[in-house]
């Protein structure tokens, strides 16, 4: 990072580093209950036998990509 430029020295890049770090470990707090609810769905499904296909997951996640780029375009 400091050969391109983008930081004139080490004490930025971990500055930046740290900067990023806590704010991940924020927005996983923030989150928190909404992603277990999700782990918890999950693992019920699966004890339900209730499953996508490879296919299935792929167009699902090909779905999702293509309505977050619609929703985040500039």
């Amino acid at each position: 990072a400091m050969k391109t430029g983008a930081y004139r020295d080490a004490d930025e890049v971990i500055s930046r580093a740290l900067e990023i770090l806590h704010t991940s470990e924020e927005w996983l707090r923030e989150h928190k209950q909404q992603i277990s609810k999700k782990i918890e769905a999950a693992f019920s499904q699966s004890e339900r036998c209730e499953y996508f296909t490879a296919k299935q997951s792929r167009a699902d996640m090909e779905n999702r990509k293509s309505k977050w780029k619609r929703e985040h375009k500039h």
